[in-house]
């Protein structure tokens, strides 16, 4: 990766090699533009991101991606940017592990979801997640068209509502009414009574809308949901491994990565900005793609942000952190056969350990561990606001509250893995704060919105020149989700004004 500080006229500066920036980059790249990234840290991907440590390859926030089956958002990525992914699809998606020993599997295949389902719930739960994957068919046929949502010009709602008559006129009339109840409604309305498969659904909920059935929307909840048939899959070298990829594709389409650039300014120079590192580096460019939290690219913008990141509050009032840990345990604690993902789940309210996710490193990647270990991601959904609160206030009560979390964690898991805290020789324990120290997301902010309306996803365009991706903008959370994002803005920015030098676009989608 070139550390080259040159720079054309028109060029675009993308600040931040998450997924979302890097897929930008790439497409940019691909269809011609000048582009650079500009990453603070040692290795790209951000929260979807693999760290070396004592020998061990963890996955520094995400853990689990889905989006490779064919057809589905990370196998189109690929196909548009001629990536190759080297993943090995899983059948089981993960285990969720409900009160009272109910083991529940996620399979990726849906007939065999639904089976799973009927067996442990009933028919009555068949009826929601029939009408979870017929919605979210319908609604990966309209994303496959690239919307512009939400609309910020009278170009983009023409544009909507040209797409949204022929995506309808594609399906039945008698749908009709159901889909305008479910953009208006939630998602608990399609919810028979039982309190256990409730429970299921607001933990898989939490962990791909960041709410629970009563408040995420109903369209946005059918979409998460389908995370499971989207293609769940491995990577050599951890989750990090897609951002590699992306990173790499930026370079082979002439664009440039450097990494150990973190950016401090961001300043309007004439009709476009000047971008200044901390280690000196200082570009001009004619677009900025922010991929970052608002609160971050407000800080960078300072007197220049927008409207919309002058009024952000203090901090996110209804946004998730994560407090994970990250374990180095002997491998003979990890059954031959064991999935390698599992939810674990002990009741409402959910999060603060309540509920976990744990991840285990395939036995196949060597990479991920030294010989005879594995490597294992805990986490759970946590308040940003007490953390925070004790690290400036008391930091004893920070330190015992952190090992509190630790024991909990560890002790939940062991409903999975009996044995674990003994086999476990390496414990990293991660809070909102080490979020925000490695990461450089502001707070440890983790997740992005809860999506509890269609409104709740920002548009990716911050003014004139400026830009944001990240999982605050439609479609939301996930890799998938964020990389198709990236398309998203890449797109955006290619119909914009012609004044900054930027070629006509030629990307393989319609251009928004």
């Amino acid at each position: 990766m070139t550390m080259a500080p040159q720079t054309a006229p028109g060029e675009v500066i993308v600040i931040g090699a998450g997924v979302g920036g890097l897929s930008a980059a790439a497409f940019l790249a691909r269809a011609g533009v000048p582009v650079q990234v500009l990453e603070a840290h040692v290795y790209p991907g951000g929260c979807a991101g693999t760290f070396f440590h004592q020998g061990y390859r963890f996955d520094a926030g995400a853990t689990l991606v889905g989006g490779f089956g064919p057809g589905a958002p990370l196998d189109r990525v690929g196909q548009a940017l001629g990536i190759r992914w080297p993943v090995h699809l899983d059948p089981v998606a993960m285990q969720v592990h409900l009160p009272q020993g109910l083991r529940v599997t996620r399979w990726a295949d849906g007939p065999k979801w639904l089976a799973e389902v009927a067996a442990h719930f009933g028919p009555s739960a068949l009826s929601f997640w029939q009408w979870q994957m017929e919605t979210a068919d319908a609604l990966w046929a309209l994303m496959s068209s690239m919307p512009p949502w939400p609309p910020d010009s009278p170009a983009h709602l023409v544009r909507l509502a040209r797409q949204g008559m022929a995506w309808l006129g594609r399906l039945s009339p008698a749908r009709w009414p159901g889909l305008l109840r479910d953009a208006l409604g939630k998602a608990g309305s399609r919810l028979p009574h039982h309190p256990a498969h409730r429970l299921l659904v607001d933990a898989q909920l939490l962990i791909s809308a960041q709410t629970t059935a009563d408040h995420a929307n109903a369209l946005f909840a059918a979409a998460a949901l389908d995370l499971a048939r989207l293609g769940v899959g491995h990577l050599p070298g951890g989750v990090g491994r897609v951002a590699r990829e992306l990173a790499a594709s930026v370079v082979r389409h002439g664009g440039q990565v450097h990494l150990r650039q973190e950016v401090t300014r961001v300043a309007r120079q004439g009709s476009g900005w000047r971008i200044t590192t901390r280690r000196g580096l200082s570009l001009e460019a004619s677009h900025v793609i922010f991929n970052l939290p608002p609160w971050n690219a407000a800080r960078l913008l300072g007197d220049d942000a927008p409207p919309r990141l002058r009024r952000l509050p203090p901090r996110p009032q209804d946004g998730w952190g994560a407090f994970t840990l990250y374990l180095g345990v002997d491998e003979g604690v990890v059954p031959a056969d064991l999935p390698l993902h599992h939810q674990v789940v002990q009741g409402e309210p959910l999060g603060e350990g309540r509920s976990l996710f744990l991840s285990i490193s395939p036995a196949w990647d060597q990479d991920r561990a030294p010989a005879g270990k594995r490597a294992i991601t805990l986490s759970t959904h946590t308040a940003l606001a007490p953390w925070w609160a004790l690290f400036h206030q008391d930091r004893e009560a920070y330190e015992a509250r952190k090992q509190a979390y630790t024991r909990d964690l560890l002790a939940q898991a062991e409903r999975v893995l009996p044995g674990l805290a003994e086999a476990a020789h390496l414990v990293l324990p991660g809070t909102p704060i080490t979020f925000q120290r490695f990461t450089r997301r502001a707070w440890g902010w983790v997740g992005g919105w809860p999506q509890t309306h269609l409104l709740r996803g920002w548009s990716p365009t911050l003014g004139r020149g400026r830009w944001l991706v990240w999982d605050t903008i439609f479609p939301g959370q996930s890799l998938p989700a964020v990389a198709l994002g990236g398309l998203g803005v890449a797109s955006r920015l290619l119909a914009a004004p012609r004044g900054a030098a930027l070629p006509a676009p030629r990307l393989p989608v319609e251009p928004g």
